[in-house]
């Protein structure tokens, strides 16, 4: 479900900067169905990439092999991604708070001494910063899902609504968080993250309990279509040619 929800709010025309793993499955699963002409620019430097198949990494040479183009990787970020040539962006995180701050750096309050050291930052400060919107796929649990971040590695929503502003960056931030029980979009007064679907079979309550924070709730909550037949088999094809 998390997939289909993530490819389905992907729309053709855009450019989108995609990851391995879930954002790697969503974009191509878009691309196969209602946005043919999505266009899936890697951080290897692979722009226009049209795998058959889901890369096993950035470094996947069926990138390169099906790319319009392949540049440098500083070519990547500094022409590409931080002039804001990039309409979305995928994130995952380790911990992300109500504002959409991303954490991937450490888990406990001494960075010196953490509990958790994890594996970074990587290019996700300046997709945050500098893509037009950012989505973020998380599976949802009181861990990952916290009051406040321990880190902020990838600057989400600040505080609230204005922060991004303040601080000169040029992208709208985190639009959407897909998680494996629904939808959370920012409330447009304050930026704080909102319930806005529940996926088809999932309690309010469940979405509640996984969360870390007490948890706005839309007034006219939704539930996520389920899969149609289409992306069920697209999806299967991805991975039975990926296998």
């Amino acid at each position: 479900m998390m997939s289909v929800a993530a490819a389905r709010a992907l729309a053709g025309g855009k450019s989108c900067f995609v990851g391995i793993g879930l954002p790697s499955k969503a974009a191509n699963l878009a691309r196969r169905t209602h946005a043919p002409d999505l266009n899936l620019i890697y951080e290897s430097g692979c722009l226009g990439a049209k795998p058959a198949r889901l890369p096993l990494s950035i470094g996947d040479g069926e990138l390169a092999d099906t790319a319009d183009a392949v540049v440098s990787v500083p070519e990547v970020f500094n022409y590409w991604l931080q002039p804001g040539r990039i309409d979305v962006g995928f994130l995952g995180a380790a911990q992300l708070d109500k504002f959409g701050n991303i954490n991937t750096t450490v888990i406990g309050s001494d960075y010196h001494d953490p509990k958790v050291r994890l594996p970074g930052a990587g290019g996700a400060p300046e997709i945050a910063a500098s893509c037009g919107e950012v989505f973020i796929v998380l599976r949802q649990n009181p861990r990952a899902f916290v009051e406040k971040v321990d880190f902020v590695t990838s600057f989400g929503h600040g505080t609230g609504k204005g922060d991004r502003e303040r601080l000169g960056l040029p992208g709208r931030g985190p639009t959407l968080v897909v998680t494996d029980l629904g939808l959370l979009r920012p409330d447009p007064d304050t930026a704080e993250l909102t319930l806005t679907e529940l996926h088809p079979g999932v309690e309010l309550d469940r979405v509640v309990a996984a969360t870390g924070w007490k948890l706005k709730v839309a007034e006219d909550l939704k539930t996520t279509p389920a899969p149609t037949d289409e992306e069920l088999q697209v999806l299967r094809d991805l991975e039975k040619a990926s296998a």
